[in-house]
């Protein structure tokens, strides 16, 4: 089977092609034809600085991925072949909160990821995909979306009325968005692009700022919300974000910070003068999947996918995630 593997420093030239043997599933586990990936900021940052994650090379990388199952393992129960399923980030994060034992499993990092034609999962690390989904959508789910939901809704307690501030337009950012709309939210989005802006509005979002020409974009954010802050934030947007954050959310608010986007010093006394909530976002857990695929099922929720590249050309996909020009999530089809 084709594989795409990381073999060394020197980013995403550092990733090749080879050939593997087919793998089988062993007790409790399930083989899988993989149809789609999408890529994640965190892919890129693998490829790019292999060395910090500590794994020995080749590693395939990608966290993300959705197919059919084509082997069942002995002990495996509620799996048949033909079952379409996408893989869970964390292989050992059944429920509850996280824990080192789930860090360690996940995809694309400690453990092989999803960019091979075939892999072998534990039963209990994938879960059924919506209905109504093809599998470059249902591949977009395991992290960019489960995050989403795991700030905003697991996390965050969403409901209907609140005002979320998304920064940007990437793949947790639009689908924080869409969360927004499906509950009831109003979702304020950043971003300098006007045709992204435009397009976040097509998608329900309440408000838009430019940050580029309204650089305070948290005064911007106050002024909407009659100068009390917003109540949520999905803070993804890097370095220097975090104070302009903290200073757009209201009182007793909710910023979730997500991954390893969110970068810079951290003043603790506008937190504690607002009483502001700050919870590290880390993907999320299989119980935490399933709610959020029956949610988007019962919503007909349609994930946003900005290109589709063909397998043979996942450098170019990976480029195309490092141009960061993208809206919503790029995919690899097989």
């Amino acid at each position: 089977m084709r594989v795409w593997q990381i073999v060394g420093e020197g980013g995403i030239d550092a990733l090749e092609p080879a050939e593997r043997p087919s793998p089988a599933p062993g007790p409790g586990q399930v083989g899988i034809r993989v149809r789609a990936n999408s890529i994640n900021y965190r892919d890129l940052s693998t490829v790019r600085a292999p060395a910090q994650r500590g794994f020995a090379f080749p590693r395939v990388p990608n966290s993300d991925g959705a197919g059919d199952v084509t082997a069942v393992g002995p002990g495996v129960s509620g799996i048949a072949e033909g079952d379409r399923v996408a893989g869970c980030f964390f292989q050992d994060w059944a429920a509850g909160g996280i824990s080192a034992a789930a860090m360690a499993s996940a995809l694309g990092g400690a453990l092989d990821g999803m960019l091979a034609e075939e892999v072998v999962l534990d039963a209990r690390g994938v879960v059924p995909v919506p209905a109504h989904l093809d599998y470059a959508e249902a591949a977009t789910l395991p992290c960019a979306a489960l995050t989403a939901w795991n700030a905003l809704v697991d996390k965050g307690g969403l409901k209907a009325g609140d005002t979320v501030l998304l920064l940007g337009t990437g793949g947790v950012s639009i689908f924080a968005l869409q969360f927004c709309v499906l509950i009831g939210a109003r979702a304020i989005v950043t971003s300098k692009s006007d045709d992204k802006l435009g397009r976040a509005r097509n998608m329900g979002a309440w408000r838009t700022i430019n940050y580029a020409r309204t650089p305070d974009w948290a005064a911007a954010a106050r002024e909407l919300t009659g100068g009390d802050g917003v109540d949520h934030v999905v803070e993804v947007g890097g370095g220097g974000t975090l104070a302009q954050s903290i200073e757009a959310v209201r009182i007793g608010g909710h910023i979730a910070m997500i991954g390893v986007l969110t970068q810079g010093t951290v003043d603790p006394t506008p937190i504690l003068r607002k009483s502001i909530r700050l919870d590290g976002i880390y993907v999320g857990s299989r119980a935490m999947f399933l709610d959020m695929n029956a949610a988007i099922e019962a919503g007909g929720l349609n994930p946003a996918i900005d290109r589709r590249f063909a397998f043979a050309d996942a450098r170019e996909a990976y480029r195309c995630m490092e141009a960061a020009g993208h809206f919503g999530k790029i995919v690899i089809e097989f």
